[in-house]
């Protein structure tokens, strides 16, 4: 007997005690019957019933259940290893995709041999566009920029504006430095060439490491606003999730700048990167703490 032909498309979700939106983006994702789709979960794991309920719902998913939450980079290694298919599409359980969204990724990907990566239009819940989904990457000079306000007073600047991009119109299609990892496909032999995931980020920055690994290794990334997909409401974490959630995003951004841009500064540009990025992680920090004194006192 032949073997089974490979799916054009597998779709990677990593999920952690989220069961109700998974099954939710997994229901919009097969929906897009016009593309061959494979699905790969990856349960960090859930104590929820995740698992057995995609088992349960979706039988030809595959489902990794890991022992104890890895994070995602190496979460998604794991699910990447059992992908076939000839792109992969990152997806978070909170993204629920349009009809459309994944055909016209893949079709992309077919007719631009050179892009390496595309993402689609990503709304958010009011409705605008996610910011992440079309990013450059974080040199200093727009870490400084976002730091201290200036791109959020000046979005339509290409100097200031640069980080999101903001500057551009979000209904053209145009190549961009990154996007994000909550709704982004891969061309495969991309990612075989310049290999998988920086286990050294657990939730935040790996996309855009990644991003940049693909753009090193030739290829280029590209937001496709005919694609369309949106982020569920989903709960705020709270409390000691808040505030480790708060840590790894800004310990992402310093193992992003340690590992890419270091070398490109001096010991002393090294050192006010490195206060910039923690002196952040400290207002915010403290913000939060002052928000929750409030509540508990009102």
């Amino acid at each position: 007997m032949p073997d089974a032909p490979k799916p054009i498309v597998s779709a990677l979700i990593v999920s952690h005690n989220v069961k109700d939106l998974l099954l939710q983006c997994m229901q919009a994702l097969l929906a897009s019957a016009e593309v061959p789709i494979e699905v790969v979960v990856v349960d960090n794991d859930s104590s929820d019933g995740s698992a057995a309920a995609v088992t349960a719902e979706f039988p030809k998913a595959t489902v990794l259940i890991q022992e104890k939450n890895i994070g995602y980079s190496r979460a998604a290694n794991v699910g990447l290893e059992r992908c076939t298919g000839r792109f992969v599409l990152l997806l978070n359980p909170d993204v629920m995709v349009d009809q459309q969204c994944v055909g016209r990724l893949a079709d992309f990907l077919l007719t631009r041999p050179d892009a390496g990566a595309v993402g689609p239009r990503l709304l958010m819940p009011d409705g605008k566009v996610d910011p992440n989904s079309r990013r450059a990457f974080p040199v200093p000079s727009t870490l400084f920029y976002r730091t201290i306000g200036l791109s959020r007073l000046f979005p339509k600047s290409p100097r200031f504006g640069r980080y999101n991009m903001s500057y551009m119109d979000d209904s053209d299609a145009h190549e961009i430095d990154a996007g994000t990892g909550d709704c982004l496909m891969i061309r495969r032999a991309a990612l075989d060439r310049i290999g998988f995931f920086d286990p050294r980020y657990f939730m935040y920055g790996e996309d855009i490491d990644l991003c940049y690994r693909l753009k090193m290794g030739g290829w280029k990334v590209f937001y496709l606003p005919r694609a369309t997909a949106s982020h569920h409401e989903r709960e705020a974490p709270h409390g000691s999730d808040r505030r480790q959630m708060l840590y790894e995003e800004h310990r992402a951004m310093w193992t992003y700048h340690f590992k890419h841009h270091a070398e490109d500064q001096s010991a002393f540009g090294n050192g006010l990167v490195w206060a910039q990025i923690w002196g952040r992680w400290l207002a915010r920090s403290l913000r939060q703490s002052v928000s929750r004194q409030r509540r508990t006192t009102s």
